[in-house]
């Protein structure tokens, strides 16, 4: 007996019954190729289906050639793409979920083209946006009809295809949105003025979908219910769309999410990063649920599934997008009625392999599980050993932690070695920041893996030659980090100097007027810069960049910036430290090559980046012994290349 019990029931949508109402909502894998689904994206799906998801969504396809927002989506506007949805609708069903996608046009939501030229956008109106700073064309009625005729045909190949239904995308301030957004559509028409003429577009789709696959084949609708946009849609407008759309009578559900893609404040809750509250978009799923007669899914910060199982039971929602969970742990849904609770990896929402690695063209991955997204590759490699080893790891950060868990998992006897009391390396320093104490996660979904796979961990225990010898391991990994690196500058010994871990660690006696010099702009200067202001402090921060948090995924970065300009911090980017004394901190200006002058300054902290710890690793040098060196003891990088170096290492012919 399950104990998430409305988790775990059986819903019908339209014709179709899902086993459970766990979702893995539409997301773009940057898997796609050529507009067409890949072996890579089947592989990826179905280890989510095949990990006990109730219901698969798959990233928006095209409806027409101008909904092409990105140069890796997928296309469903002429038949090609059957046989790719056949294969992937083959293997979802295959393990029992029921497999759904989604029907997109952006409208003036362009990011890129495939030769990088500026985009011709089309939209209601001539309205630019923010965030992408497009300015789009307005539709004429005949490139409507054009569109919503698209919706209809691409439809009918997702059916004939073998998919179970499809899902509108009127979230987020795409196309459809901007019909419904007064401050967007200004057309004088019979598709803008009045709610109902601005909701004649989204009607005329759901009606033409339904006339093109008649009954049985689930029709969806995702909204934004609070667009969170200064240009937002009103959100009474949206039940009242909800509402009159229910009693058309074409859909069989309503997906409630936030955000909006036109600015950079709404874009951020597409995929909020952990500084927002789980669950945070139930209350207005509930809001519509109590207006409509159709069920409800709602996504928004849901990864785990205790909280699933509260918006279920509370009556708020019927279904739960869980996409970040089910990245960080396919098996999640199978873990979880099994009872296999504490075994679940649950996503920390730092956003940086999912849709960071989405912003920047890369296919999606998870920081933890980097198996993730390569399932055709990396994944497949974890076989059982045919040569057990003795292996002896030495540091128990996230790239020793990977490595261990994997290499005892194919059948090695492992012993993982930590100089401290604790696991985990930096990431015990990440989740100290203001908002980021969810970092830590990471540390114990690695360290329940190295238990269940029955990995030996010493702690408090240095690891010398002397003890390599006494061991004698077949193999000696090293993963033993790095530290705060802080270079030489004019003035060092003048000026009262710390470095960021010395403030996290509560070393540091800081001042009331803090400059920090940040090398690498990243969350380390931006996080200490927010943990000071909000103590009292006035801060500056000056980064060696275009901007703060540059290196950072974007809704993060963006976030953490709104953040510290409420708190009023000063951020001064292309800044490279130059040198100091008692109350002056000096910049160089990374372009000019001018000075920049910080004066009253009590405190100088530095983000300077970090330096490898080689010490056991040169030590060992030339002894025969075999050696491999990982994570930031390699080069100082993020968790998620070390944790990725684990996986690499672990799986290689090496090791049998």
């Amino acid at each position: 007996m399950t104990m998430f019990k409305t988790l775990f029931s059986p819903l019908t949508l339209g014709g179709v019954t899902v086993r459970n109402r766990i979702v893995s909502t539409g997301h773009d894998t940057v898997m796609a190729h050529d507009g067409h689904v890949t072996d890579r994206l089947i592989a990826y799906h179905e280890a989510r289906a095949k990990g006990g998801a109730g219901l698969i969504i798959a990233q928006v396809a095209g409806i027409h050639d101008t909904a092409r927002y990105t140069s890796h989506m997928l296309m469903a506007n002429d038949d090609g793409c059957i046989p790719g949805y056949r294969k992937l609708a083959e293997r979802v069903h295959a393990h029992g979920a029921t497999l759904m996608a989604q029907l997109f046009h952006p409208g003036r939501e362009i990011m890129e083209t495939d030769d990088g030229t500026a985009p011709v956008a089309y939209a209601p109106s001539a309205t630019p946006n923010s965030r992408f700073h497009v300015m789009p064309v307005a539709l004429s009625e005949a490139m409507i009809g054009e569109i919503v005729a698209g919706y209809a045909s691409s439809a009918r190949r997702l059916k004939e295809a073998g998919l179970d239904g499809c899902e509108i995308v009127a979230s987020h301030g795409y196309l459809p949105a901007q019909f419904l957004n007064r401050q967007v559509n200004h057309r004088d028409d019979r598709y803008g003025g009045s709610l109902e003429n601005r909701t004649r577009f989204l009607s005329e789709v759901a009606g033409a979908i339904r006339a093109e696959v008649g009954d049985g084949f689930v029709i969806g609708l995702r909204i934004s219910g609070e667009e969170r946009d200064a240009e937002s849609m009103a959100a009474q407008e949206v039940l009242e769309v909800c509402r009159a759309l229910d009693q058309e009578g074409n859909l069989d559900y309503f997906h409630v999410i936030a955000g909006n893609s036109a600015s950079l404040s709404g874009a951020i809750h597409i995929v909020p990063p952990m500084f927002y509250e789980t669950a945070y978009v139930a209350p207005f799923a509930a809001t519509v649920k109590a207006i409509v007669s159709k069920p409800i899914i709602v996504t928004g910060r849901i990864n785990q599934p205790q909280i699933a199982e509260t918006v279920l039971a509370s009556g708020q929602a019927d279904f739960c997008g869980m996409t970040r969970a089910l990245i960080a742990d396919p098996e999640m849904p199978n873990k979880a009625k099994t009872g296999r609770v504490d075994d679940i990896r649950a996503c920390i929402a730092c956003n940086q392999a999912c849709i960071g690695h989405f912003h920047k063209g890369y296919p999606i991955s998870c920081i933890q599980f980097p198996e993730t997204g390569r399932e055709t590759t990396l994944a497949q490699r974890k076989t059982p050993t045919t040569a057990k080893q003795n292996i002896m790891v030495v540091g128990g950060g996230p790239a020793g932690m990977k490595a261990a868990a994997v290499l005892a998992e194919r059948g090695h006897q492992v012993t993982l070695y930590e100089a401290s009391a604790q696991l985990g390396g930096q990431a015990l320093l990440a989740q100290l920041l203001p908002g980021r104490a969810e970092f830590g996660g990471i540390v114990t979904n690695l360290a329940r893996e190295m238990e269940l796979v029955g990995v030996t961990v010493r702690r408090n225990t240095q690891v010398d030659r002397a003890l390599i010898d006494k061991e004698k391991p077949d193999a000696v990994i090293i993963a033993t980090g790095a530290t705060a690196r802080s270079p030489a500058f004019e003035g060092a010994e003048d000026a009262h100097v710390v470095t960021a871990w010395q403030v996290l660690k509560g070393e540091a006696n800081v001042g009331g007027r803090v400059v920090i010099a940040e090398w690498k702009p990243d969350w380390i200067g931006m996080g200490v810069a927010e943990k000071l202001a909000r103590e009292g402090r006035h801060v500056r921060l000056c980064v060696d960049g275009l901007m703060a948090g540059q290196t950072l995924p974007f809704y993060v970065r963006d976030e953490m910036v709104g953040r510290l300009h409420r708190l009023g911090v000063e951020i001064i980017p292309y800044a490279r430290l130059y040198g100091a004394d008692e109350n002056t901190v000096y910049m160089q200006h990374a372009t000019s090559g001018e000075p920049i002058l910080l004066e009253e300054v009590d405190t100088l902290v530095l983000s300077q980046g970090h330096q490898s710890v080689t010490g056991l690793a040169d030590e060992l040098a030339g002894t025969g012994i075999a050696l491999h060196v990982i994570g930031d003891a390699l080069t100082p990088r993020t968790a998620e290349e070390a944790v990725l170096d684990g996986l690499k290492l672990a799986t290689l012919d090496v090791f049998g």
